[in-house]
């Protein structure tokens, strides 16, 4: 153990965020801290490393420690990966004995985050994060901490592991419950029986009873009736005794009649052919040509800077060279929450443009976590991420039949993510996104269009297929990238045994990088 925390509160504006017990930090864990936005999970990270204090507890340690906190600082001149990249290059460099990451995949491609699994797998120290790619979280983590009403509650395994789980907690709840419904039912059952006997002794059974026979009978009767309601206060007092057990919430189909369903399923929607998008001097791709059709849920993915946003504007401004069928309408989710009205409410701002009735938008809504009188809320009152939800609710519920994201998963939690996979996966529309999600695109795409190399490649099936089939392609590129950088290798050797010069050794320098690096990508 290198780290004990104990007893820690922190209280936010009257609301009590944090109130933990105890917590272990051992050397070499690699522990994912998960959780609805708001929960806390930065702010605990930020205790533990020592950047702020708790209103109460302490944090017991005596190793090194290192916070790496979100992206927030820009520079023009440098893209966000960039910007990340060199962050994280600077907390590994300091080798602290724990290091506490927070979003360290931000505006992080494919390849980037590849590298950083790498980087964290060969860590010599224990590493605490938070992070809403579940891929990530798969490939590093060794436990999770789930932040939950202020208090964290600990999973051993990776966040697939904590997902099964938390399954079974939930399938066990659901037993319970059931057991708890039955019980419950028996006993009342039980004493609606003893009070039916109990109204049938309110009068004798003959008017011809004489005095003293009267007497008798309600002599008895009075011992019977007292018995019964003793017997009935004792059923009560059961019923009341019994260990009340939640129901778990079972989510209600969502049932949507999108407009122009028959004409569009299953036929051409988005046709681009012969394609070509130059950027400056810069050409992003030539000649791409694919088919979207009705149903589909269509992945552009590449690495930064290959033009997938750009490819989603083409397709919204619909260019020349893309044909939209006249039936398509179209539906655009991005990160920008200017089509919200921040004096109106979340319920009002979705049935402004809505073309469901109010129990599809709210089921909808407390898909997405806004749940009971939530929907009341103002706008304004909202955070960022709340506010993101909305504003895919308004677009997803809007009169459309193709709803096109871009980067869609960006400031949610993991929770909304799933929540937002389920809502995808049952929508009968036709759905283009772009993502460096791996697990989300892996979820929801039934069809893959990646961008690489100034090609666009256009793949019919799941991310699993495409990746397997490009492991295999990818694998005899780089085997024939090695034989000619070997090539180059041999002829710059030959020429430094005749000759020598400083142009010849850096160049004979740079062939050796990329042949190492060649190397390293065969071992993947």
């Amino acid at each position: 153990m290198i780290l004990e925390a104990k007893n820690i509160e922190l209280t936010i504006k009257d609301r009590k965020l944090l109130d933990i017990d105890q917590l272990y930090i051992h050397n070499m864990d690699r522990i994912g801290v998960v959780g609805r936005n708001g929960s806390g999970k930065t702010t605990i990270l930020s205790i533990l490393s020592g950047e702020i204090e708790a209103d109460k507890g302490e944090v017991m340690t005596t190793v090194s420690r290192y916070y790496l906190p979100q992206l927030q600082e820009m520079d023009t001149f440098k893209s966000g990966g960039e910007i990340t990249k060199g962050y994280i290059d600077k907390a590994l460099a300091t080798k602290a004995e724990i290091l506490f990451a927070d979003e360290p995949t931000t505006n992080f491609d494919a390849r980037s985050i590849e590298e950083l699994e790498k980087h964290f797998i060969r860590y010599r120290g224990a590493i605490v994060l938070v992070s809403h790619n579940r891929y990530f979280l798969d490939q590093i983590c060794t436990k999770i901490w789930e932040i939950e009403e202020g208090n964290i509650k600990e999973f051993i395994g990776n966040y697939t592991n904590y997902v099964e789980q938390k399954e079974l907690l939930r399938r066990k709840q659901k037993d319970e419950y059931e057991k708890f419904i039955t019980k419950k039912r028996q006993l009342e059952r039980a004493t609606k029986l003893k009070e039916q006997n109990a109204k049938k002794m309110i009068k004798p059974p003959s008017k011809r009873m004489g005095t003293s026979e009267s007497r008798l009978y309600k002599m008895e009767y009075a011992t019977k009736q007292k018995k019964l309601h003793q017997n009935i206060k004792a059923l009560e007092t059961r019923v009341e005794k019994l260990e009340n057990v939640k129901k778990p919430k079972e989510l209600p189909a969502i049932k949507m009649n999108l407009p122009n369903t028959e004409q569009i399923k299953g036929r051409n929607v988005v046709r681009v052919k012969n394609l070509s998008v130059n950027f400056e001097d810069h050409v992003l791709w030539r000649d791409a040509s694919f088919v979207i059709k009705g149903g589909e849920k269509v992945a552009i993915i590449g690495n930064n800077g290959v033009g997938k946003t750009t490819l989603l504007k083409q397709i919204l401004l619909r260019v020349p060279k893309v044909s939209i069928s006249p039936v398509v309408k179209i539906g655009y989710f991005s990160q920008k929450i200017d089509i919200l009205e921040n004096m109106k409410t979340i319920l009002e701002n979705v049935k402004s443009t809505s073309l469901y009735p109010e129990d599809i938008v709210r089921t909808v809504l407390a898909r997405l976590h806004f749940f009971g009188e939530d929907v009341f809320k103002s706008i304004e009152v909202l955070s960022g991420g709340e506010k993101v939800k909305v504003a895919f609710a308004k677009v997803f519920l809007s009169d459309m039949n193709v709803l096109v994201m871009d980067e869609p998963t960006n400031y949610l939690d993991i929770e909304t993510v799933e929540a937002l996979e389920k809502l995808l996966i049952n929508y009968e529309g036709t759905v283009i996104f772009v993502s460096h999600d791996s697990r989300f695109v892996e979820n929801i795409a039934t069809k893959i269009i990646e961008i690489s190399q100034q090609k666009v490649i256009e793949f019919t099936g799941s991310y699993k297929e495409f990746r397997k089939r490009n492991r295999k392609t990818e694998h005899d590129y780089i085997k024939d990238e090695l034989l000619k950088v070997e090539i180059k290798l041999t002829e710059i050797i030959s020429k430094l045994n005749s000759e020598s010069s400083d142009k010849l050794e850096q160049k004979f320098q740079m062939l050796i990088n990329e042949r190492n690096n060649l190397r390293n990508r065969l071992k993947i």
